[in-house]
């Protein structure tokens, strides 16, 4: 096989894939051995005619589009590896003309990634981002530590109160009617939590273990069940248990427990240390983005639609995807909420625009700047990727299949332009130029 570009003209190549004379009479044979069980002639068993008895009945050609069909399954691909294009549709073919004995020529044209030459991505202009850590930040997080060491208590002396867990049955009804979903046993709910509608868990306060009770209620108007918003409703209940949730005191024990730390004093540095490292990578992350929004504003570009509505399909996979995740379908959300596909994706356009402009803006810039990866860095990524899963870098290869190198490539590359941007960005320090303003007039002043 061989690929021939003829030229690029706004944004689609044309080009030749050539087979040989003994590459299409190989595909001829292949197709014929994987097809003859469909053709029944006289004087022989299902399947066993010859190749040419079957071309003589049928027309000589019968099996040239499974044969080219063969060829392009995997020539296509390897033709456009050997142009390096990166395609963004679906070829158009023009069907060849075949002689036999000679080459098999398959003409086509496809759009590929656009190319252009990108503004104003170098100085970019953000603002300084710069969280500080105190003992406020290490309190808050001891706190959370304190909150996830936490034992429950089954509460015997007194009645519920917002804050409680309470396990309890609920049945509710509108109009003295059940309804989908309306009932349970030995539910768990956290008082104050907000997972009930409104009203509903301040009513459950006061209650003894034991005690059965209404909770009266109002569905609110945007409710996601069409025939419950706004109707009143009446849940019966009882409660079976009242817990409360027993905080171990911050202290030495607590240090010890959670980390390799003797002394609550060595844990707090240690958590200072670390918030402000992660402090740091998230400033630094969120002025990236700003990098990238910069970036997008400064560039007004046209990209081609098939791109988009690819996005566009790509969101509602993850989004269907999270969906099923969480015990849901596509069909039960758009039946809530009352959307169609093509509305949620016509909400989401803007959304796919934005992603596609940048991604393109990105790859032009890696183009221009020549910004390359290694192996080493795509193996650390994969690496880093399989570790997640407990995984090896050659199993993650061998997991997802040829293409995963390019995966990991492009994403280390996107990650080394991202970089680069921000290495270049002029990064204003607002606090700082007032302070030197500041001290620059008390010095004129002193003159």
């Amino acid at each position: 096989m061989k690929a021939t570009q003829i030229s690029k003209e706004n944004g689609v190549v044309k080009f030749n894939i050539e087979f040989s004379a003994d590459e299409f009479k190989e595909a001829l044979n292949k197709a014929y051995l994987a097809n003859r069980e469909k053709f029944q002639i006289d004087g022989f068993r299902k399947g066993k005619a010859p190749r040419k008895i079957i071309e003589n009945f049928y027309g000589h050609d019968v099996f040239w589009d499974e044969a080219l069909n063969g060829l392009l399954s995997t020539g296509y691909y390897d033709a456009l590896r050997e142009m390096d294009l990166e395609v963004i549709a679906q070829p158009s073919l023009e069907s060849p003309e075949i002689k036999e004995g000679e080459p098999v020529v398959i003409s086509g044209s496809v759009q590929v990634f656009p190319e252009f030459e990108v503004e104003n991505y170098k100085g970019l202009e953000i603002e300084k981002v710069e969280t500080k850590i105190g003992e406020k930040e290490v309190k808050a997080e001891l706190e959370r530590v304190q909150k996830s060491q936490a034992r429950m208590e089954t509460v015997e002396d007194r009645k519920t109160e917002m804050g409680d867990t309470v396990i309890f049955d609920f049945n509710g009804s509108v109009d003295g009617e059940e309804f989908a979903g309306g009932a349970a046993e030995n539910y768990e709910l956290v008082l104050g939590s907000g997972q009930f509608i409104p009203g509903f868990e301040e009513q459950m306060v006061g209650k003894e273990t034991g005690e059965e009770f209404d909770v009266n209620v109002t569905f609110p108007e945007d409710y996601h069940a069409e025939e419950l918003k706004g109707k009143d409703a009446v849940f019966k209940c009882k409660l079976h248990e009242i817990k409360k949730e027993i905080l171990p005191e911050i202290d030495d024990e607590l240090a010890s427990d959670v980390s390799e730390f003797e002394t609550l004093a060595e844990y707090k540095k240690d958590l200072k240390k670390k918030l402000k490292e992660e402090a740091k990578q998230t400033d630094e992350s969120v002025m990236k983005d700003r990098v990238l929004e910069q970036l997008y504003l400064n560039n007004e570009i046209e990209v081609p639609a098939v791109m988009i509505e690819a996005e566009l399909d790509n969101m509602l996979y993850d989004m269907n995807q999270s969906l099923q995740a969480q015990g849901l379908s596509l069909q039960q959300y758009t039946e809530w909420t009352g959307e169609t596909i093509d509305d949620m994706k016509e909400k989401s356009r803007p959304d796919a625009e934005k992603r596609i402009r940048t991604r393109v803006l990105l790859k032009n810039i890696v183009r221009m700047e020549d910004i390359g990866v290694t192996d080493e860095e795509i193996k650390d990524l994969m690496t880093e990727f399989g570790a997640q899963y407990g995984m090896d870098a050659e199993a993650v290869m061998g997991m997802a299949g040829p293409d995963t190198e390019n995966y990991f490539r492009e994403d280390a590359q996107t990650k080394k332009v991202i970089d680069f941007l921000f290495d270049n960005a002029k990064i204003k320090d607002p606090k700082a130029e007032k302070k030197a303003k500041k001290a620059e007039k008390e010095k004129k002043e002193e003159k």
